[in-house]
């Protein structure tokens, strides 16, 4: 069984953004990663894995190891930006993979590219004759059409393989083409014997892995890709939310101008009628801010009528309260003082005398009329008659 430690080189450019592979390159370079780190770590549980990007500042993101999901949680968070580097990538990933733990482990760089190289074939050439001394294969999967890439990554590994050798694969993949469809048929999975890498034969079977001889692999390719189709329908859901969002936010905006300036116009009513409804519904609204909290009526569900009854019941609550407070604060006259019920004013008004200036000073009245003087005569001899009797009485 073969032991091997491979390198994973992810083009991580300004390119990836284009959307000539669905969804993106970005995200179908994903997809290929995925598939190429399960299968080399199910072919063999010793085998390490590595992931590094090669575009604008050259980053090692994992080193080697047989944790797959260590890679996947490093290569979700790549972002392009910048322009690939390619021969710098190779360098940096030959080097980590001569630091690896287990020596007799063979070297493997997997490289995707899907920008155009800026560096010249003569420089590749070169670093492909160094990797071949040092006994490194390099897998390279190129996709995006970029000009004369095929020809230049062609010369690199006709380099690295020389007449006899078969270890180093360019695997190309065309626009309208399936990514991770043209790996799973090409040696890079399959390996060199075409029995798939974990040594099974993928033909006829979803992933190129028979399920029924290995359904760990089965199953992680197929939750990976699973896993890969839903992130890629939340970023379109995100995307149609945001672009609604900014729609809304533009009539909102509009609502809230038409709002205010309804607001002001009824502002401004109320204040030049202060006996309308308006005003009765703004002074409602003031004295409910001064009630208990547990006390505040619904004005959502109240009806117009209902609001103005309630702003008219609240006035006459306050005047209520404010003639109540004024008679409170008022102090005790002697005008205030209940009368003397003890007071007995039958005498002076039985006097004929005082009943002779009271008719006097009537206004027209005669004070020499007959009338007037039989009524003070009256008054005069009962008032003898009542005299007589206390005096009898108090003889005996």
């Amino acid at each position: 069984m073969v032991l091997e430690s491979t390198m994973i080189c992810f083009d991580n450019s300004d390119y990836q953004r284009n959307g000539d592979y669905f969804p993106t390159r970005l995200n179908v370079q994903k997809d290929g990663i995925n598939l190429v780190c399960l299968t080399k770590v199910r072919s063999n549980p010793e085998n390490n894995v590595g992931l590094m990007t090669i575009s604008n500042t050259v980053e090692v993101l994992a080193t080697l190891t047989s944790d797959v999901g260590r890679i996947f949680s490093k290569m979700h968070l790549i972002q392009p930006k910048g322009e690939i580097n390619l021969l710098t990538g190779i360098r940096i990933a030959h080097l980590v993979l001569k630091h690896r733990q287990g020596k007799n482990h063979k070297m493997r760089i997997v490289v995707f590219v899907g920008s155009p190289i800026n560096n010249e074939e003569g420089e590749l050439v070169k670093q492909a004759k160094r990797l071949k001394k040092e006994k490194v294969n390099v897998d390279i999967v190129s996709f995006g059409d970029h000009g004369n890439n095929n020809e230049i990554l062609t010369a690199f590994v006709n380099a690295l393989n020389g007449k006899d050798g078969t270890g180093s694969h360019l695997v190309s993949v065309p626009r309208g083409s399936g990514l991770s469809d043209a790996l799973l048929s090409s040696p890079i999975i399959q390996g060199e014997d075409g029995m798939g890498g974990a040594g099974l034969s993928g033909a006829g079977y979803e992933f190129g892995v028979d399920p029924n001889e290995d359904p760990e692999l089965a199953l992680a390719l197929r939750v990976s890709m699973e896993e890969q189709r839903q992130r890629q329908e939340e970023e379109q859901r995100r995307a149609l939310s945001e672009s609604n969002t900014a729609g809304n936010t533009e009539a909102n905006a509009g609502n809230a101008t038409t709002g205010s300036e309804k607001t002001s116009t009824n502002v401004g009513t109320a204040l030049e009628e202060p006996n309308s409804e308006e005003a009765m519904l703004q002074r409602a609204l003031a004295l409910s801010t001064e009630t208990p909290e547990d006390n505040l009526p619904d004005f959502a569900n109240m009806t117009e009528e209902e609001q103005i009854a309630f702003a008219m019941q609240m006035s006459m609550q306050d005047a209520a309260d404010e003639t109540v407070t004024q008679q409170a604060k008022r102090p005790k006259t002697e005008e205030n003082q209940p009368m003397d019920v003890d007071e007995d004013y039958s005498e002076v008004i039985g006097d004929p005398a005082f009943l002779q200036s009271v008719l006097e000073n009537l206004p027209g009245v005669d004070p020499q009329s007959e009338a007037v003087r039989d009524a003070v005569g009256s008054l005069s001899k009962e008032k003898e008659k009542d005299k007589k009797s206390d005096d009898g009485d108090q003889s005996q």
